[in-house]
């Protein structure tokens, strides 16, 4: 067993000057910065900007064209001609998931993300291979980040064959999350997808993870449906809701009740903070009590050529977003993709409190305001206290030659 050692000469969250004991992968005592010399194992930490890693809360590694040549855009205007196209994209794909997923997923950890939620596809037309193609790329990776799955119907559930009992093989195989929809906008039957899909939470035990993209009435009557079911199927604290672009685009008096029914059964809010549609009132709802966290989507995918796998850039985004300049703004951006991230998650086992594994990123800035102005190329990724990343290039790539 190895002996502890020291991450030395750190300021966490920008504060004082701080020495970490490394305990077998686990953080031990914390003191001030001590003027010693570095001893065996030490680690210097050069008076870094450190904090816990990046939380990547909603992605889609299954479907990333990343590493591959250029591809123009292609997807047309409306969401179920964008998913046809993207189903015609991945059928003619040749490159393996190993491949193109596995090298988004290397760019990600370089930046500082070590906890990952995925979304993977469960179409009858990709078939079982594409699933058990990310659970091998998960057992390749999990040495360097902590992924869960969302088994995830995007080409329907209730008016696609097959999609169920996909899905449920999923689970059985170890999926944590049950996965869901627009259950108005896609399936057309918003009772029959959510019977489905929180039926099939409650049966596995696991947690529920639905996209809504549908917006105004619509959408709020479509979360108070989610409530009512979390409500029935006792899933509280372990619901998502992706986007839900409809909180953000009627006045906040009506959509406060909705929030508190929000905060009281724990269903978080995952976003990523887009430009051109309403986006969930990160302010109002932090205030009411609900964790609202951050996530990529589509990584240079069908969906969109953008994206670049750096949460510390969607941290940026969310700020700028809501005109965030204070240093307290900046700082509750920055939580949203880190610790509010880990929250909804339901993983208590993240943060810098003795005992935590001891996965840290450092930063060479004054401050995290600083950080998420300059989002530096320097930084330093550490897992179960060992340097797995620097620069943004991971030291050991599992990819193969």
């Amino acid at each position: 067993m190895q002996h502890p050692y020291w991450l030395r000469n750190v300021r966490p969250y920008g504060g004082a000057a701080e020495d970490i004991e490394i305990v077998a992968g686990r953080i031990g005592a914390r003191r001030p910065a001590a003027k010693l010399p570095l001893a065996a194992g030490d680690i210097d930490g050069g008076g870094q900007l450190l904090t816990p890693p990046l939380v990547e809360a909603h992605t889609h590694l299954d479907k990333t064209l990343w590493s591959l040549p250029w591809q123009p855009h292609s997807a047309a205007d409306n969401l179920r001609a964008r998913i046809d196209n993207e189903r015609r994209i991945l059928r003619e794909q040749t490159v393996p998931i190993a491949a193109r997923a596995g090298a988004l997923l290397e760019h990600c950890i370089a930046q500082g993300t070590q906890l990952l939620r995925c979304h993977v596809d469960a179409d009858p037309e990709l078939g079982w291979a594409h699933i058990e193609a990310m659970f091998e790329l998960r057992r390749q990776y999990a040495e360097l980040i902590d992924i869960e799955f969302v088994t995830f119907p995007q080409a329907g559930l209730v008016t696609r064959p097959g999609a169920a009992a996909l899905m449920r093989q999923a689970l059985a195989a170890g999926m944590e999350n049950v996965g869901g929809l627009d259950p108005c906008g896609i399936d057309g039957d918003p009772v029959a997808q959510l019977t489905q899909v929180f039926a099939l939470a409650a049966e596995f035990d696991r947690g529920v993870d639905i996209h809504l993209h549908d917006g105004g009435e619509l959408g709020l009557w479509q979360i108070a449906r989610i409530c009512d079911f979390t409500e029935q199927y006792r899933r509280q604290g372990r619901v998502m809701l992706s986007h839900a672009f409809c909180l953000g685009m009627l006045p906040w008096p009506k959509v406060a009740p909705l929030a508190a029914r929000l905060a009281a059964n724990g269903i978080s809010i995952v976003t990523t903070a887009p430009a051109d549609i309403g986006v969930p009132p990160f302010a109002e709802l932090s205030a009411a009590g609900v964790t609202v966290c951050l996530g990529s989507d589509g990584i240079r995918d069908a969906w969109s050529p953008m994206g670049n796998g750096d949460m510390l850039e969607r941290v940026m985004l969310q700020a700028y977003r809501f005109y965030e300049r204070t240093d307290a703004g900046l700082r509750a951006a920055f939580d949203a993709g880190t610790v509010n991230g880990a929250r909804a998650l339901g993983r208590a086992d993240y943060g810098l409190a003795p005992g935590q594994p001891a996965h840290f990123l450092l930063l060479p800035a004054q401050t995290v305001g600083e950080a998420i102005a300059l989002r530096p190329r320097a930084r330093t990724v550490i897992r179960h206290g060992r340097v797995i990343a620097r620069d943004g290039v991971l030291l050991n790539s599992r990819l193969s030659a």
